[in-house]
Formats: C-alpha cells, structure tokens, sequence
C-alpha cells in the first residue's frame, strides 16, 4: 500500500489529501508516543536505512516496513532516473558515524541486492545496511567493534 504524507510545519498533517488529527512525542531515541482518535500507541524503530530511506517499524505486534521518498525521488522516478538507471556502485560507506556491531559477509563472498551486509550502531539503534546490488565482497575495511565516521568506506565491491 502506498500512502502520500504531506507535513508541513503550522499545518495539518495529511495523508492521502485527508486531514488527520494525530500527535507523536519521541520519548526515545527510536520510540515515540502517538495519540490518534483518543487511542495511544507507542512506535518503536526496529531498523533503519538511511541510504535507501527503509525503516521497519513497530506499532503493538505488528511491523510495518516503510519507504521514504520526497518529492526529489519522485521527480527522479518520473524522469526515468531511478536505481535500474544508476551505476553500479563499487563500495558502501557509512550513512552515518556509528560502531560497527556485525559484519555479516566476507571477502570473495557473493551477495544479492537488498542482502545485510553489515549492522551498525547509531544514536542507540542498529541500523543494517545492506547491499545495493548483486556484487562479490572485494574488501571488508572494518571488524566487529570499530568505531566509524559518517562516508567512511565500509565495503568494497568487484
């Protein structure tokens, strides 16, 4: 299901151009407070993306995976500039400064788009970054623990 969320400050937040009364509170640096409709609920970060904007999301028992685009995205989109027309790309960096907690892959491995290649923590909250395409694990630059910097090069591929 594909939903359009408009929010601008000052303004009612919509969802799909109908007005929704909502209020969200972080109370955490991956759990927020929602009431909606009188009803509270608490969303928890289970993992996050930020280089390809997936988040996955629970709300109660239920996870819901989520994709972001912004109205860049969707002119890329409309343009024919989405991922089928990008280079491949040789290595992944990190999305942010962080400590690597799990390196899933090796090198010479074979991986497949979309693969968890590596979990990262950041800001309290595991991130797994995955790769971008089919590829073989040229490099692993970094080992279980390390400390890394925002574009560090993590992963290099063939």
């Amino acid at each position: 299901m594909m939903y359009q969320v408009k929010i601008n400050q000052n303004q009612p937040k919509l969802v799909d151009s109908l007005d929704i009364n909502w209020d969200i509170v972080p109370v955490g640096t991956d759990r927020f407070h929602i009431i909606k409709d009188q009803r509270s609920y608490e969303a928890v970060i289970v993992s996050s993306d930020f280089v390809n904007k997936t988040f996955d999301i629970r709300i109660g028992t239920i996870v819901h995976h989520i994709e972001l685009k912004d109205q860049f995205d969707l002119l890329a989109e409309k343009l024919g500039l989405g991922a089928s027309s990008q280079k491949k790309l040789n290595q992944i960096k990190a999305p942010m400064p962080g400590m690597v907690l799990e390196v899933l892959v090796k090198e010479g491995q074979e991986v497949s788009k979309g693969q968890s290649v590596l979990i990262l923590e950041a800001m309290k909250m595991e991130n797994v970054i995955k790769a971008s395409d089919d590829a073989v694990v040229k490099t692993v630059k970094v080992i279980k623990g390390n400390p890394v910097e925002k574009n560090q090069i993590l992963i290099e591929f063939q």
